[in-house]
């Protein structure tokens, strides 16, 4: 889990040599005396249990959203990639595609503006945008607040388009019915590799600009040898939102899953 990110729910700051130091947004001030002996907690040990408490948090935040779809027949798709991978550009063209045959919902995050949301806007579906600010990662807890008024009466997906990070969001459940990892050509084909986590849990992993394989010196076979080095089972999309190629078998792919 994240360091110092804004993920925490609690800031802990204490004293050390005069100086006040930050570990973790409630601010409550320690202060020690050093000069004498005394017993504390392990920092580790804190450390997991803030982290446990975090999560367990989440977790129930994460059921209550996952209920409310449910009951709606709204399938969440949560789409985590680096940043630059393609996810919004996926969207855009996702959207005109589906407007008018399959009524969508989308949740963007990002730590900053909403030009994103921006971009998505005017093609069919309501969208909202979450500015996380200092966080690197959307929560159950905001993303549950937007469900009411983005999900209205029809809808039959919501695409989440969390904020560009390989790492934290794939810790933190939303409440959706799968995780789809992205991965660009751009990105080297050992990208999954590198960050197993997300890739072992994803459902879905689509490689994006799959129209710069030209110009790489990268090939379509490594990434689908990682993918499935890591997770056996993960269903691959290749495509480019860019061109179009490969956006027909995504396209009946959201399709089936509504049906």
């Amino acid at each position: 889990m994240c360091e110092n990110c804004g993920c925490s729910k609690n800031v802990v700051r204490h004293k050390h040599g005069g100086k006040w130091h930050t570990h973790s947004t409630h601010e409550h001030e320690h202060t020690h005396d050093h000069n004498g002996s005394h017993a504390h907690d392990h920092p580790a040990t804190k450390a997991v249990t803030v982290e446990q408490k975090i999560l367990a948090h989440n977790d129930g935040h994460a059921g209550k959203n996952r209920e409310w779809l449910s009951r709606r027949g709204i399938v969440a798709i949560n789409l985590i990639s680096s940043p630059g991978s393609g996810k919004t550009l996926l969207l855009e063209k996702t959207l005109d595609s589906l407007r008018g045959k399959i009524k969508c919902a989308v949740i963007t995050g990002d730590q900053q503006t909403d030009n994103d949301a921006r971009r998505l806007s005017g093609k069919g579906a309501i969208v909202k945008q979450i500015q996380t600010i200092n966080a690197c990662h959307l929560d159950a807890e905001r993303v549950g607040r937007l469900l009411p008024s983005v999900c209205t009466k029809g809808t039959k997906l919501l695409f989440i388009e969390n904020v560009g990070n390989l790492v934290c969001p794939s810790t933190f459940d939303l409440g959706e019915n799968f995780k789809v990892a992205l991965v660009s050509v751009t990105e080297g084909e050992d990208k999954p590799e590198k960050y197993p986590t997300l890739f072992s849990i994803a459902a879905v992993a689509i490689v994006t600009k799959i129209d710069l394989l030209r110009h790489l010196d990268v090939k379509i076979d490594k990434f689908r040898h990682y993918l499935r080095a890591i997770h056996p089972g993960i269903c691959i999309f290749e495509l480019s939102a860019k061109s179009g190629k490969g956006m027909k078998e995504w396209l009946q792919y959201l399709g089936r899953l509504v049906s």
